[in-house]
Formats: structure tokens, C-alpha cells, sequence
């Protein structure tokens, strides 16, 4: 996970997960233009193992991340990454993934579960939370947000995504104290919908499993 080598930046010619563009509108009486980019709707899912009593996410190393920790001066290719180790990419999220099948988002949420963390669950059993959007000035792409509740023994398999994909992610499991003491940072390798279920978490949840949380 921590191998980094031999990277460097390409001008974009094409992709199969975004598409830049520009939108020309008339807005207040004046003409303004705004470029976007085309993305995926995505699901991300809150998982609780009551078994341990512990939140299940999900680590990664994320390019986006890696390159916004590097000052623009030594972004040269290739980038000196023993002066910027892969450490700098990784973060922490929960377990998530893009709708790119014409199956249900509660369908997809749970393949994720599966994929991701190894857990299989039944799409019924999960708690729909919110849907929302997500880089509103760049992509404005919606995000539906679950919660799922997991045993030991729905433990099927390590998870860790899929290895056709070039996924490479670790299941991370942490106690409620440990995610208070993980978010009393003064920042955090974390989305902001990542931030956002944690809250919901503690508001609606943590107490039923840790009746000396104060909600947030």
C-alpha cells in the first residue's frame, strides 16, 4: 500500500469516469460561462458492526489528495516521492462506490458493502439516510447516503474492492472513542461525507450502543 514510485502528471485526452465541459447560460442579465465535469452518481454507506461495536471504513490511497499535498513548485515529473511518500494520499471514508449499474441504489450500496469490507447484506435491511450533492462548484454530482448494521457473521469475505479495477483498499475498524479521538483533530485525511456521517452517527446512533456519548 505504501509503494509509490514513478509519478507523473498527463495532460487528459480521455476517460471513462469524467467529462469536461462548459456551460454557457445567462445569469442576472449577464452572459457568464462555468466549466464542469461529468461524474458518476455515487452511494456511500455507514456500517456498524454490533458484533464489536465498532464503525467499519475503508482507507486508500486517493491521486486527487497525494498531488494537493505536493506545492505546485515540485510538481515536476517525475514527482521525488521520498520527499512525498504515499502517506500523504491516503484517507479514511467510508465504504462507497459509483453507480454504473442499472440495478437500485440500495442494490449497488450493498454490492459496495460486500466488495469493499466484506460483508453481505440484504439491500432491504438498509437505513436510507440522504441524498445530497457533492463538488457543487465543479461536478454538482448526487451522493445517497446509507446506514447498515453488520454481525460477525456476516463476514463473508477480507474485502479490500476490486483488483480488475485497480482498487487496493483497507477495511479499517474503529471504536466510538477512537472516531471521537480521530475527529478532535485539527484536520483530518477524511471527504466532507465522510464528516457529515460521522455526525449523523453520533446524533442518531451512538447512543444505543455507547449510552455515555453526548450526541454531536
Amino acid at each position: 500500500m505504501d509503494d509509490l514510485s514513478d509519478v507523473v502528471t498527463v495532460p487528459l485526452e480521455n476517460s471513462n469516469f469524467v467529462k469536461p465541459f462548459r456551460m454557457l447560460f445567462k445569469h442576472a442579465g449577464k452572459d457568464r460561462l462555468w466549466d464542469l465535469v461529468k461524474v458518476h452518481e455515487s452511494v456511500a454507506i455507514i456500517i456498524f458492526n454490533t458484533s464489536k461495536n465498532k464503525l467499519i471504513f475503508v482507507r486508500q490511497f486517493r491521486p486527487a489528495v497525494y498531488i494537493n499535498s505536493i506545492p505546485q513548485e515540485d510538481r515536476t515529473n517525475p514527482i521525488d516521492t521520498k520527499k512525498y511518500p504515499a502517506k500523504l494520499g491516503f484517507t479514511l471514508e467510508l465504504c462507497a462506490g459509483i453507480v454504473d449499474k442499472k440495478k437500485t441504489l440500495a442494490e449497488i450500496a450493498a454490492e459496495e458493502v460486500l466488495e469493499e469490507c466484506g460483508y453481505k447484506i440484504d439491500p432491504d435491511k438498509l437505513e436510507y439516510i440522504i441524498q445530497f450533492h457533492s463538488g457543487v462548484g465543479l461536478s454538482g454530482d448526487p451522493q445517497t447516503v446509507f446506514y447498515a448494521e453488520v454481525t460477525d457473521e456476516m463476514k463473508v469475505s477480507s474485502g479490500g474492492g476490486n483488483p480488475e479495477e485497480g482498487e487496493l483498499i483497507d477495511v479499517v475498524e474503529m471504536s466510538i472513542s477512537e472516531v471521537e479521538d480521530f475527529l478532535s483533530q485539527k484536520s483530518v485525511p477524511s471527504p466532507g461525507g465522510f464528516l457529515f456521517g460521522l455526525q449523523w452517527f453520533f446524533n442518531k446512533k451512538a447512543s444505543l450502543f455507547a449510552p455515555e456519548v453526548n450526541p454531536y
